[in-house]
């Protein structure tokens, strides 16, 4: 008897849409759970194992990895700081539609800067330049730069410098990178060695990663044991800031990581740990969605993935992930991404 034929890897375009949609899916998993305790998480709902909210959506998240990818989609490898300022202020900072539902500190911070007529990098400095806010919008560029994780956060970097430093900067760049190799790869340990090799060996960002997935590979037991495990080693308790980019790209990581790459336990891992449950199942649905491809996403949750809705950014709203997806891995020549898509609908800034 011969072992049957293991099933071939999937392609660049099952990759990319698998990435972008599987943030979204993630997005829209995690929301309902946005900062709760994982204690408060079992009060509601058990451990959640689907969709809990009536009508999934995801939030900033999805519409700001939507912006940076039509953006990146225009730009290509040109892209530059002065391109990234540039479509803030058209298609957020100047228009009269608001108040943005659910940006991040991080968003804000840098819109009320834009406004001042403050030029990047200054816009940047604020008191959340630290956030994960960077990190929730990083995937597209791991897309773009498949199987390139030093572009990927070359490029990362270059859209951060508006909004994000330091440590903010430094999840972002994990997190593309991670996506760039999972692109590519075949197992997630690849994804996690690209993603620190593009950060500072000694960043927080680094050292939470190192420790999520640590633990993450120690862990055994059913899903809450190993949940408490990659936690306590990256949270700090009592802290009231839950959109911390080191913490919250290594919880994403260690759920990833723990769920060997697979697509449905990854996000539900990062769900069910609560903190800013979104971006750190986004991120986690990125990565495992890269590597396994979008027929790792379970039919029924990439089905309820509609348009964004644009209640954070009301210009983003119409587009879809997945047409996002297509045109980045299409390899477009700038100037490609304003063409349109569907029913004569720009898609990009």
């Amino acid at each position: 008897m011969t072992d049957s034929p293991s099933p071939a890897p999937p392609d660049a375009r099952s990759r990319a849409r698998g990435a972008l949609l599987g943030l979204a899916v993630g997005d829209a998993l995690g929301a309902p759970a946005e900062n709760l305790k994982p204690s408060q998480i079992r009060e509601r709902w058990g451990r959640i194992e689907g969709f809990v909210a009536s009508e999934p959506a995801g939030t900033d998240d999805t519409e700001y990895a939507v912006f940076s990818g039509l953006l990146l989609a225009e730009h290509g490898s040109g892209l530059t700081v002065e391109h990234v300022e540039a479509a803030w202020h058209q298609w957020i900072a100047d228009r009269d539609e608001g108040p943005f539902h659910g940006a991040g500190f991080s968003e804000r911070g840098t819109l009320e800067n834009l406004r001042r007529g403050l030029a990047a990098p200054t816009t940047a400095q604020h008191r959340h330049a630290w956030s994960d806010g960077l990190a929730m919008r990083a995937a597209p560029f791991g897309v773009y730069a498949a199987g390139r994780p030093a572009q990927a956060a070359r490029l990362v970097a270059v859209d951060g410098t508006v909004s994000h430093d330091g440590e903010g900067l430094y999840g972002g760049q994990a997190v593309a990178a991670g996506v760039a190799a999972a692109m590519a790869a075949e197992g997630p340990d690849a994804v996690v060695q690209a993603a620190l090799s593009v950060i500072p060996d000694d960043c927080w960002t680094a050292r939470s990663l190192h420790r999520a997935v640590s633990a993450a590979r120690r862990a055994a037991g059913p899903p809450l044991a190993v949940e408490r495990a990659i936690r306590h080693t990256v949270v700090i308790g009592g802290y009231p800031w839950t959109d911390l980019a080191p913490e919250a790209v290594g919880l994403a990581f260690g759920a990833f990581t723990a769920a060997r790459g697979e697509f449905a336990p990854a996000v539900l891992t990062a769900v069910n740990m609560g903190r800013d449950a979104d971006t750190t199942a986004a991120v986690a649905g990125a990565l495992a969605g890269a590597l396994r491809g979008v027929e790792g996403i379970p039919e029924a949750w990439a089905r309820a993935i509609g348009p964004v809705r644009g209640s954070c950014l009301p210009s983003m709203a119409g587009r879809h992930v997945v047409q996002v997806a297509d045109l980045l891995v299409a390899g477009e020549p700038p100037g490609a991404g304003t063409r349109a898509v569907a029913g004569g609908r720009r898609t990009a800034p």
